[in-house]
C-alpha cells in the first residue's frame, strides 16, 4: 500500500485537492516571473475554478490570511519598539501587506479549494497510478 500525501502537504506544495499530483501553479510566488494559476490539473485533468467566479470567495479567505498577518505584526512591532508613533505601525504594516499579497493570492485559493469546498474530493487512485 503507498503512502498517501497529506492535506497539509499538497497546500504547502501547491498540489491539487483531487490528486495531489499535479501542481496548481506555475512560479514561485516570489520569482522574477509572475505567478500563474493552470486552469486544468495537468496530472488529472480537474478544473480548478469549478463555476464562473468561484474564485470570488478566495477573497474572504485572504482578507483573514491578511488579518491575522497584521494583528501578528503589529504587536510584533509594539513588542519590539514600544512606539506610540502611528507611522512606525502604517510603515511596518503597509510593508507586510505589499511583501505578504503574492502569498496570500496563492494560498488563499489552495485553502478555499483543499479545505473549503465540500465538491473536491481526494482520490487516491492518481496517486497509487504513480507507484
Amino acid at each position: 500500500m503507498a503512502r498517501h500525501t497529506s492535506k497539509m502537504k499538497a497546500i504547502i506544495g501547491s498540489k491539487c485537492p483531487k490528486c495531489r499530483v499535479g501542481h496548481m501553479f506555475v512560479g514561485s510566488p516570489y520569482g522574477m516571473k509572475r505567478q500563474r494559476m493552470n486552469d486544468l490539473c495537468p496530472h488529472c485533468g480537474f478544473r480548478f475554478e469549478i463555476e464562473p467566479g468561484y474564485f470570488y470567495a478566495a477573497m474572504y479567505v485572504s482578507y483573514g490570511l491578511s488579518m491575522a498577518q497584521l494583528i501578528a505584526v503589529g504587536l510584533l512591532t509594539y513588542a519590539l519598539t514600544g512606539s506610540e508613533s502611528p507611522w512606525v505601525y502604517l510603515t511596518t504594516l503597509l510593508v507586510t501587506i505589499l511583501v505578504s499579497a503574492p502569498f496570500n493570492y496563492r494560498y488563499s485559493r489552495l485553502i478555499l479549494l483543499h479545505y473549503l469546498t465540500p465538491k473536491v474530493k481526494y482520490n487516491p487512485k492518481y496517486e497509487d497510478e504513480l507507484v
